[in-house]
């Protein structure tokens, strides 16, 4: 596997209308171990944030751990402050659509409504700055009816918008690694789980 991660055992069919039982078996077996280094893959991500500034005042890396340090002293909950913690690691791979990468990342271990906000914070962070690149601020509107316009609206203007300061004092990476390894830790959408019953 990517991580170097080989059980030793190897499925024998050539297409997968072939596959076995067997084979799915030790395919299974492989894929629970390669999971459990997901948080670490997804830290070692975010840390290529680290000396990106694209001409931001700060870092993406430091915007990251700001943002997620505010809503931690905040008082929000684990899963939120890993969502803030993780909202741009699409940076480095969809410029285009970043948003879109950070939800899917987080899709399979976070609840519904705070996946929304983190694949629509892009649209909702533009009400701060898309009048100087000629597009419409508001175009966050267009959710108005959504159940969670004000959630996410609410996320990019105290936590967000405002994570951009040199002089604030963030708590380091290392201080989220645990929920990351929690929150990763407990799947809760995913087509590869049986339904619990």
């Amino acid at each position: 596997m990517a991580d170097g991660h080989d059980l030793g055992q190897r499925a024998k069919f050539r297409e997968m209308a072939e596959g076995t039982q067997e084979d799915w078996n030790i395919i299974g077996a492989n894929s629970r171990e390669f999971n459990k280094g997901l948080a670490r893959r997804v830290l070692d991500h975010l840390r290529l944030l680290d000396g990106d500034f694209g001409g931001f005042p700060v870092d993406r890396l430091e915007h990251s751990l700001q943002t997620a340090t505010r809503a931690h002293r905040d008082g929000r909950d684990e899963e939120y402050v890993v969502c803030a913690l993780l909202h741009d690691i699409g940076d480095t791979l969809g410029s285009m659509n970043h948003a879109d990468i950070a939800a899917a990342i987080l899709k399979p271990f976070v609840s519904e409504e705070n996946h929304w906000m983190i694949a629509n914070h892009g649209i909702f962070q533009g009400y701060y700055f898309f009048e100087y690149l000629g597009l419409d601020r508001n175009m966050r509107d267009r959710f108005k009816d959504s159940p969670h316009f004000q959630r996410c609206a609410e996320f990019c203007h105290k936590y967000d918008q405002a994570a951009f300061d040199p002089d604030y004092e963030s708590e380091p990476l290392e201080f989220f690694e645990p929920m990351v390894e929690r929150v990763f830790a407990r799947p809760k959408n995913s087509i590869y789980m049986r339904e619990q019953e």
